[in-house]
Order: C-alpha cells, then sequence, then structure tokens
C-alpha cells in the first residue's frame, strides 16, 4: 500500500488506513478521510507540500506530514 502523498495527480485512489494518534487520526477523520472513501488527487504544490484533493464533493487542501499518515490502495 502506498500513501496519499505518494499518489499520482490526477488519479483516484481509496482510503484503506490512518495512521497517527489521537488528534491527528480524529482531526483525518473529521476532514472526511474514512475507510472505503474515494479521493481524487487534484494538484500536488511545487515543493510538494500541500497537497490539494476532492473528497465527499468539496476540495481540501492536505498537509504533506499529514497526507503521509493516509494508506490508500
Amino acid at each position: 500500500m502506498s500513501t496519499l502523498r505518494e499518489a499520482k495527480v490526477g488519479s483516484t485512489v481509496t482510503v484503506k488506513r490512518l495512521n497517527g494518534e489521537g488528534g491527528l487520526k480524529r482531526r483525518l477523520m473529521d476532514m472526511g478521510f474514512t475507510n472505503g472513501c474515494k479521493v481524487f488527487i487534484r494538484k500536488v504544490a511545487p515543493l510538494g507540500d500541500p497537497v490539494e484533493v476532492t473528497i465527499r464533493g468539496y476540495e481540501l487542501s492536505v498537509r504533506k506530514d499529514d497526507a503521509e499518515c493516509i494508506e490508500v490502495e
């Protein structure tokens, strides 16, 4: 499995697992990242931070460190 950070621009991936502890995991879940959720990778900033995604019908920017905690398939 790879992470959201490693996903290619223009691809749609499925969330499989959230890594991280307490507050980080809760924050990711509050943003809509739950098991089985589809995520479209819209674009990545030139230096790789942040990653812009579309999830559950809205656009969201995720920091590189947070994106590495989201395992996708």
